[in-house]
């Protein structure tokens, strides 16, 4: 019911589970969560991130501008902290079929952002995807105590993953629904 990538490449997670989100729904699944969209814009600054609703759209600041020579965390935590309620919201009004969250982070392993939000999902039937850099990996570990799935990078592997999870979802949660 949960299953994780750990991309090493900065960016190359995010950029995974957009395109598999992006093939489930052209699939007709039914998504709820958020995608990251990292922007870049000026080569010695770090790059804008945002998140994507899925199933509505809707995008959501969650990098500061600290200034060139910040060395603090770039994360907005209220707007992740609002994602993270939309989710919440749309997890239960319109039940999706796949919860992906962009990734299991600081905040996550520390009780907060999406932990909550996938807690949830696990306990409706929900399956959900994410993401875990290997700094975040020891809270993730505690956090799902063993119950995990580690898939590859690899689209495919994970969008299969993906699928074998909605055919053994409760039926409330399928496709076919």
């Amino acid at each position: 019911m949960l299953g994780f990538i750990s991309a090493p490449a900065r960016g190359a997670g995010d950029t995974l589970l957009a395109r598999v989100a992006a093939r489930l729904t052209a699939q007709g699944v039914l998504l709820g969560g958020v995608v990251q969209v990292n922007t870049e814009t000026d080569p010695d600054s770090p790059c804008l991130m945002d998140l994507r609703l899925l199933g509505g759209g809707r995008v959501i600041r969650i990098s500061q501008s600290l200034g060139r020579h910040a060395t603090g965390c770039r994360l907005d935590t209220a707007g992740l902290e609002e994602a993270a309620g939309l989710v919440a919201e749309q997890l239960h009004r319109a039940r999706p079929h796949l919860l992906i969250v962009n990734k299991f982070g600081k905040q996550e392993a520390e009780g907060r952002g999406f932990r909550p939000v996938i807690a949830e999902a696990i306990a409706l039937g929900v399956p959900v995807l994410t993401s875990v850099a290997e700094k975040n990996r020891a809270g993730f570990d505690l956090f799902s105590d063993g119950l995990a799935s580690f898939l590859p990078v690899d689209e495919d592997m994970v969008f299969n993953w993906c699928l074998g999870m909605l055919a053994n979802a409760a039926p409330e949660t399928s496709p076919a629904a």
